[in-house]
């Protein structure tokens, strides 16, 4: 008994290492892809050879480990975001391991395939709603995999994850009955059975595979025909909100000033060279005193003064600026609290020319948590807890703004927004030709949370053939083309700016037409399946009690 727990942890802590190690990590900064083909298998044999109970409880060790091992930097975000996240994870893998485990039960025979579906459809789902968070999507492990992911034009990344995550299904159902004592013989053994009694599933997802990988090469552009956005992006690296925490005011105004002397310097270096920038960008937050708010009431006069600094530069260059700041507006009908000065704060993105801001982008997918919290009322020891680690919240935008830059037009999705498909294909429906992203991972003081991030970003550009320009506080800087081929990188932790030439691009994907419809195919035929061999089943139960 002993032996056989102690035999299935082992196998579950190796599928987690697995999973880790396919995505960026501290040993290998891009990732293992390879890994991602097969990285379930060792826990699908678990789920085989344990009951239900059994499978949910492994289910729970495995997400709460996988996502500890893989998102271990959480912890520097917030106090409480590495114990959310884990133990989100340990709930969601746990139940969909329960259903992993009756898809066994109710299709005795091809239940991997239906075990398969249902997997794909946790992975979409784990997007949707307040808890969405995609980090630990299978298909973005394969990121660097150029001629794989352009399927993502079509399919979003739903499609590559469907093909990576194929083998480890398989390959589970094959090996469920071999035993380590039969060695490789054994092991080649039972993958050649199987293979003769399910070859067709196979044939079909090699078929596929081939399929996404001709068209990957077929899609190959050259850029350097196109008309040329040439915009300079600022990395400053200084985390803009460790000045909020000096012991005194002086001190606190000291390091604004300080921050904003280290933008406009490589400000003034990146518009220095030829051929000129149209456009700077300045990452998330990067000036912390709110422009709008100590321009419009200067209350505060020590902030109000670095702002008129800010704004002076800013009329005196001939480019435009896209700035990440906090913008505060007084709003009784949003904070009637008069003692607040009904102030609300929104994550923004400002673009000011000739130092006066035309427009304005406030973020509409906040994190969860540590950025939005909207059940105060229904969970108010959660909200107080949350409000007593110092969180930040900010209130949700309510457009998707395109903004009309110099001879392009462009869109803004601010950090964790990357993240998301949904939101950058709005973008591009409104006109966005180029997606530029204002991002701060700092504060994590990890190489491998800022590549997670990226590997995530460049699957926006592929789904809607866009560039992206990526604008961060410490890393990573950087520009990647339509393909998702990132084609300039600025070194991390580094004070220093990325001046990149991207290509304007029209026209709309399948993906940017019809958006996650993939996704949502998954949880309807996985729900579907587990009704129907439910029903099946019950009908089996009834016809032998009668006999």
């Amino acid at each position: 008994m002993v032996k056989n727990i102690l035999k299935d942890l082992g196998l579950v802590l190796f599928a987690a290492i697995l999973f880790a190690a396919a995505f960026p990590n501290s040993i290998f900064i891009n990732g293992i892809p390879l890994l991602a083909w097969f990285a379930l298998v060792p826990v699908l044999l678990v789920i085989k050879r344990n009951d239900l109970l059994q499978s949910i409880g492994w289910g729970a060790v495995y997400g709460l480990v996988s996502y500890w091992i893989f998102n271990y930097w959480l912890g520097a975000f917030h106090p409480l975001a590495g114990l959310i996240v884990y133990g989100i994870y340990l709930v969601f893998i746990a139940v969909t391991f329960l259903f992993i485990k009756l898809a066994e039960i109710l299709f005795p025979v091809r239940g991997y395939l239906v075990q398969w579906i249902i997997w794909l459809a946790y992975e979409y789902l784990c997007t949707l709603g307040f808890l969405g968070y995609s980090y630990g999507i299978t298909g973005y492990s394969q990121w660097r995999m150029i001629p794989l992911i352009q399927i993502a034009s079509i399919t979003g990344v739903w499609g590559v994850s469907a093909l990576v995550t194929f083998p480890s299904f398989w390959l589970a159902e094959a090996l469920k009955n071999w035993n380590l004592n039969d060695r490789l013989k054994g092991f080649c053994g039972a993958i050649v059975t199987f293979f003769k009694k399910e070859k067709i599933s196979a044939i079909i997802w090699a078929a596929s595979l081939a399929a996404a990988l001709i068209f990957g090469i077929a899609s190959y552009r050259d850029f350097s025909v196109y008309p040329q956005a040439r915009i300079a992006l600022i990395q400053h690296n200084t985390d803009p909100w460790e000045a909020s925490k000096a012991p005194t005011i002086w001190q606190v105004v000291e390091a604004y000033r300080n921050d904003l002397a280290i933008l406009k310097r490589l400000s003034d270096e990146a518009l220095s060279e030829y051929p000129k920038p149209q456009m700077v960008v300045w990452p998330e937050t990067a000036f912390i005193p709110r422009i709008h708010w100590h321009y419009t009431y200067r209350e505060e006069q020590q902030y109000w003064l670095i702002v008129r600094d800010l704004l002076e530069y800013l009329a005196s260059v001939d480019v435009p600026f896209l700035i990440g700041n906090d913008d505060a507006r007084r709003d009784p009908a949003k904070n009637p609290n008069a003692a607040e000065s009904h102030i609300i704060d929104y994550n923004a993105a400002m673009l000011f020319e000739n130092g006066i801001n035309t427009a304005v982008y406030r973020k509409l997918h906040l994190v969860p948590f540590t950025e939005h919290f909207p059940y105060q009322k229904q969970l108010p020891f959660i909200y107080n807890m949350l409000i007593e680690a110092d969180t930040h919240f900010w209130e949700k935008g309510d457009e998707a703004t395109v903004f009309s830059g110099p001879g392009f037009t462009f869109s803004s999705p601010i950090c964790f927004e990357d993240t998301f498909g949904y939101l950058s294909r709005e973008f591009v429906l409104g006109g966005a030709e180029v997606l530029v992203n204002l991002s701060n991972d700092a504060w994590s003081n990890s190489l491998p949370a800022q590549y997670q991030h990226l590997s995530m970003a460049v699957f926006r550009a592929v789904e809607n053939f866009r560039p992206m320009v990526r604008s961060t506080t410490s890393g990573q800087t950087c520009s990647v083309d339509p393909m998702g081929r990132v084609t300039a990188m600025a070194r991390p932790f580094e004070e220093t700016y990325l001046n990149v030439s991207v290509p304007i691009v029209k026209g709309e994907t399948f993906y940017t037409k019809w958006g996650d419809y993939l996704g949502i195919f998954f949880v309807i035929t996985a729900f579907s399946l587990l009704i129907f061999g439910t029903v099946l089943c019950t009908i089996r139960k009834l016809k032998k009690g009668k006999v």
